[in-house]
């Protein structure tokens, strides 16, 4: 396979399926053979546009093509992954994987028995302000997020953990690495028949611990990470992204790449506080995570967020889920 092109079909293209048709014609290595959508009229402007086939199933799409991408509401998920991996074909499913753990965990062992790879659409980890950080040695204590959006339709046919918390929780399990110990949540369903705004605390085995805040009931936008730990403060702005680095450091050690230095003394002890704002590349995540799929699946990559991690969120977010739960009932 590697040296070929993959035939690739996106199942979906409302609004966000269609980014993923215009991205995929950008990559190299695939080969974008045709779309699907449940809606016809929608499948065929985008044959027309850009000169492809509009496949009337989502199973004919699936005969034709190596690799898909699969943009359709969450509860759909589970439906249409199986029957890709059942015919064959490498999938790049958007978060979340599917709506339950026992979903999950059949769409690993199918992608497993089939040999095909499973992806997962957390953008977040490619956000150019997140992919910085693999400079620093990390080992966060604590981590604040706060992901806030005006309401929009789009989304609200799950719960705000679902929708967007899961953003974070996925960041957040990459960064700390270690175990959730407990989950502690709060929530309340505002304008839909779900929780709109939602608050979690996640304690982790190795003592770390993050606060996560996620709103689609906000007049404004806000997708921000604070992490914190020993020396150590970094502030990531996902929307402007934006990543801000301040450090401590003792009096001889290199503070060249600083934009700002600080002298600091605390009982006798002489150090610097520096402030550094790293470069930060404006890649499109989007393209940069359907390239890495479409590499994985030639086999010139490693896949960013493959389904374990991925399956790994989503049981956070339906611990969190479960908690709110619980708390309403009391």
């Amino acid at each position: 396979m590697p040296g070929s092109k993959i035939k690739t079909a996106v199942i979906g293209v409302g609004y966000l399926g269609r980014h993923h048709v215009e991205q995929l014609l950008q990559i190299p290595e695939a080969h974008l053979i045709g779309v699907y959508d449940v809606e016809a009229g929608a499948a065929a402007e985008i044959q027309q546009r850009y000169n492809i086939s509009a496949f009337k199933t989502y199973e004919e799409a699936l005969l034709a093509a190596e690799a898909v991408s699969v943009v359709v509401p969450t509860q759909q998920h589970f439906q249409v992954v199986s029957r890709a991996l059942e015919s064959d074909c490498h999938v790049f499913v958007e978060k979340p994987i599917c709506q339950t753990l026992a979903e999950a965990d059949r769409l690993l062992r199918l992608a497993e028995h089939r040999g095909r790879l499973l992806q997962v659409g957390h953008i977040e980890r490619l956000n150019p302000a997140a992919r910085v950080l693999e400079k620093y040695a990390l080992a966060p204590r604590f981590i604040e997020g706060h992901r806030l959006s005006p309401f929009s339709e789009r989304g609200a046919d799950v719960p705000v953990i679902l929708d967007l918390m899961i953003h974070d929780i996925d960041v957040v399990l990459h960064l700390v690495k270690s175990p959730v110990q407990e989950v502690r949540a709060n929530g309340v369903n505002v304008i839909t028949d779900s929780v709109d705004i939602a608050t979690a605390r996640l304690e982790f085995e190795n003592g770390a611990v993050a606060n996560l805040t996620a709103s689609r009931i906000s007049q404004k936008q806000m997708r921000k990470l604070r992490l914190f730990q020993s020396h150590l403060y970094i502030g990531v702005d996902f929307l402007q992204q934006l990543t801000e680095v301040y450090r401590l450091l003792e009096s001889d050690e290199d503070s060249t790449g600083a934009l700002l230095t600080m002298p600091f003394e605390f009982n006798g002890r002489r150090r610097l506080i520096t402030y550094e704002k790293p470069e930060v590349h404006e890649d499109n995540a989007l393209h940069l995570e359907l390239g890495n799929f479409i590499r994985s699946v030639a086999g010139l990559e490693e896949p960013i967020v493959d389904g374990y991690s991925a399956r790994a969120a989503l049981d956070v977010a339906i611990r969190i889920q479960e908690a709110i739960a619980h708390d309403q009932s009391d």
